[in-house]
C-alpha cells in the first residue's frame, strides 16, 4: 500500500461579496452614481478650504448672529468707542439747544453694542462670522453651495478683492451684519436681490458689496451725530432702526440708480445725497420704506412669495432685546461719503 503524504495547502477562500452600495446611492444609474461621488468629492474640497470638517454649512439667521455678538466677550473694543460726535464752542451750544434729543439711557447699552459690532474685524477662527459670510454668499447668488474663504467670487459679489475682510474699514462686522439682515428677512430680501441684479446690470453695474458697506458707513454717522436719537426714543430700539435706516437708504440709492440710469461715476454724488438724508431726513427714508414693503410680496423660506404686512418698522416696534458683554467702538468715517 503507497504512503500518500497529507496534503497541507490552505484551501482557498472564496471571494467576498461586493460591498453594498449606501442606502441614498442604491438604485442609480452608474453614471448618476459618479456624478454624486464627484458632488460629494467637491463639498469634500469646500470643508478643506473653509477650515472645517466635511458637511454642509448652516444658514444663520440675523437673531442668531446678534444674540453671539450679545454674549460674546467684547471687551477690547470698549476702549476705542466713541458714541457720539465730541463738539466744542459754539457747535456744541447750538447743538445743545436745537439739536435732536439725547438717547435715552436704556438704550444706550444697545447703541454701544452696535459701535461695538462695527468696531470687530472678520475673524477666520469664528465659526460665527464664517456663517454669516457665507450665508451672505448662497443668498445673493441662490446658490445651495458655500465657497472657499478667499478667492476672486467674492469679487462678483462686489468686494474689492479676494479677502472681504479687507472691505469692512469703518464698518467691521457690522457692515456684514446689516448684509445678513437685507438677505435673511423676508421683507427685505426681495429688495435686496432687486438690488443685487441692477448691480450686474452690462452698464449700470456697481460693486454691491463695498455700496453695502458704505451705506452702513452712513447709518453708523448718523448715529454718532444723534441724527437718529428721536426714532430710536420713539420705537424703544436701536440696532431694528439702524438695519431699516440702511434698507430705506439702499432702497433710495436703487431707485435713483434705476430710474435715472446712474453708473459708478454717480457714486460719490449720490452717496453724498444719501449722507445728507440719513442725516437730515431719516423719518421719511424709513417712511418710504413702509411704504414700498406693503406693497411688495415677502419671500418665505420654500421661495414663496407672500403679500407682505402693512408696515415692517411698526412690526418690529413692540419687539424686546436683552443685551449682555457689550462694548465700545469709535468709527472713523471720511469727511465726503464715496465708495472705498
Amino acid at each position: 500500500m503507497n504512503y500518500q503524504p497529507a496534503d497541507t495547502t490552505q484551501p482557498e477562500e472564496p471571494p467576498l461579496p461586493p460591498e453594498p452600495l449606501p442606502t441614498h446611492v442604491r438604485g442609480i444609474s452608474a453614471e448618476q452614481r459618479i456624478a454624486q461621488e464627484e458632488w460629494e468629492a467637491v463639498e469634500d474640497i469646500q470643508s478643506v478650504l473653509l477650515g472645517r470638517s466635511a458637511g454642509p454649512v448652516p444658514l444663520i439667521s440675523f437673531n442668531e448672529a446678534l444674540q453671539f455678538f450679545q454674549t460674546t466677550d467684547l471687551s477690547e473694543c470698549r476702549k476705542k468707542i466713541q458714541a457720539t460726535v465730541h463738539r466744542q464752542g459754539l457747535a456744541a451750544l447750538l447743538h445743545f439747544l436745537f439739536g435732536p434729543p439725547r438717547l435715552q439711557q436704556q438704550l444706550q447699552g444697545e447703541r454701544d453694542l452696535a459701535l461695538a459690532i462695527a468696531q470687530c474685524g472678520l475673524d477666520d477662527k469664528q465659526a460665527v462670522h464664517m456663517r454669516i459670510l457665507q450665508t451672505i454668499y448662497k443668498k445673493l447668488t441662490c446658490s445651495p453651495l458655500g465657497c472657499p474663504r478667499y478667492g476672486t467670487h467674492w469679487e462678483e459679489l462686489g468686494f474689492q478683492g479676494a479677502d472681504p475682510g479687507t472691505d469692512l474699514r469703518g464698518t467691521g462686522m457690522l457692515g456684514l451684519m446689516q448684509m445678513l439682515y437685507f438677505v435673511m428677512d423676508s421683507q427685505m430680501l426681495p429688495l435686496a436681490l432687486e438690488i443685487f441684479r441692477l448691480s450686474q446690470h452690462e452698464t449700470q453695474n456697481f460693486p454691491f458689496c463695498i455700496m453695502s458697506v458704505n451705506i452702513t458707513r452712513l447709518v453708523l454717522q448718523a448715529l454718532r451725530e444723534e441724527c437718529l436719537s428721536r426714532e430710536c426714543n420713539r420705537r424703544r430700539q436701536v440696532i431694528a432702526v439702524l438695519n431699516d435706516l440702511y434698507a430705506a437708504a439702499f432702497l433710495q440709492l436703487y431707485r435713483v440708480w434705476k430710474s435715472q440710469h446712474k453708473t459708478v461715476a454717480d457714486s460719490g454724488f449720490l452717496l453724498k445725497e444719501l449722507e445728507f438724508s440719513t442725516k437730515k431726513k431719516p423719518k421719511q427714508l424709513l417712511k418710504s420704506l413702509e411704504t414700498y414693503v406693503s406693497r411688495s410680496p415677502v419671500s418665505t423660506a420654500d421661495g414663496v412669495q407672500q403679500p407682505s404686512p402693512l408696515s415692517v418698522i411698526s412690526s418690529r416696534a413692540g419687539e424686546e432685546i436683552n443685551f449682555t458683554g457689550i462694548c465700545d467702538l469709535q468709527v472713523e468715517l471720511e469727511g465726503e461719503a464715496r465708495l472705498i
